[in-house]
């Protein structure tokens, strides 16, 4: 039917890699979006943006195995391939690379990558293996489609960094282009595991905006005691009775460490567990003499 693009799906390796092969070798500019799935506005903004400076786009959908520890939720993640392919097929989408396990860890796999340093803060304290599922993932499916661009959400900021880093140390030519975290109404940060909430436990939620709100709230007070900063954002997600407080950080970019005072460009991340949801947030600023702005990853 006229208008309707057509998305190829591939379940397979070398069919994926031949299709993009052959879109490089007309000499097509290729934007690739690695996701898990269940598709929300965030990842629809980093296909759009794909779409809009790529001749050609590439997305994963596949819920990584690797980047799950015991205990955690894989088997219950959220899954709809149905009508993520819908969103993909509207959002320009050329390719959709969506393998099972077995074809992306065969019998015997036992290559891991591990990008040191940037994997031990924040998240990294409480999913131990997490990140070193993340760059081994990465990696796999940046030497399968060899994309001149690929596109990550900055909601997901160390994961982001992590990726830069991995592409910087091995020299892959991939621009790594990250994207503004998308945002409901009220500030709750997208994600798939908002899914999981129940309407009182969305409501919760809203606390780890409140926090990051609350100590920008203190930088452009003055504030750059970084320990007050973050005790003020502990202390809101603390007071909300259904949030179970992990993290609640003032930290460098892009070096993740955590300062005396809060100068350049800095990230304030928080984490908490609420109901049955991890849920993760950040906030990059600019702080300088002049003031406080809102920066990228």
């Amino acid at each position: 039917m006229k208008g309707v693009r057509r998305v190829i799906v591939s379940r397979s390796l070398e069919e994926a890699r031949r299709i993009v092969a052959a879109w490089r070798e007309r000499g097509l500019l290729v934007g690739f979006v690695p996701t898990m799935g269940y598709l929300h506005e965030g990842h629809l903004a980093l296909l759009r943006m794909a779409r809009r400076e790529c001749d050609r786009v590439a997305a994963s959908i596949f819920v990584n195995p690797l980047q799950f520890g015991p205990g955690e939720d894989y088997l219950r993640y959220p899954r709809d391939e149905e009508r993520d392919l819908g969103l993909a097929r509207e959002a320009g989408v050329d390719l959709v690379f969506l393998p099972p396990a077995e074809e992306m860890y065969p019998p015997g796999f036992s290559t891991y990558i591990e990008v040191e340093g940037l994997s031990a803060p924040l998240c990294g304290r409480f999913r131990p293996g997490h990140f070193r599922g993340v760059a081994t993932v990465v990696a796999k499916l940046f030497l399968l489609f060899l994309p001149q661009r690929a596109y990550f959400g900055e909601k997901d900021a160390q994961q982001l960094l992590i990726v830069r880093r991995l592409v910087r140390d091995l020299g892959l030519p991939v621009e790594v282009v990250g994207h503004p975290t998308v945002r409901e109404p009220d500030g709750l940060a997208l994600s798939s595991r908002n899914s999981y909430l129940s309407p009182r436990e969305r409501e919760a939620a809203l606390c780890l905006w409140r926090a990051l709100q609350a100590g920008r709230k203190l930088l452009e007070q003055g504030e750059r005691r970084v320990s007050e900063i973050a005790q003020a954002m502990e202390k809101v997600i603390r007071a909300e009775p259904l949030a179970r407080l992990e993290y609640a950080e003032c930290v460098t970019l892009p070096g993740l460490e955590v300062p005396e005072r809060a100068e350049g460009r800095i990230l304030l991340a928080v984490a908490a567990r609420v109901g049955p949801a991890r849920l993760i947030d950040n906030l990059p600023l600019e702080v300088t003499p002049e003031g406080v702005a809102t920066a990228s990853v």
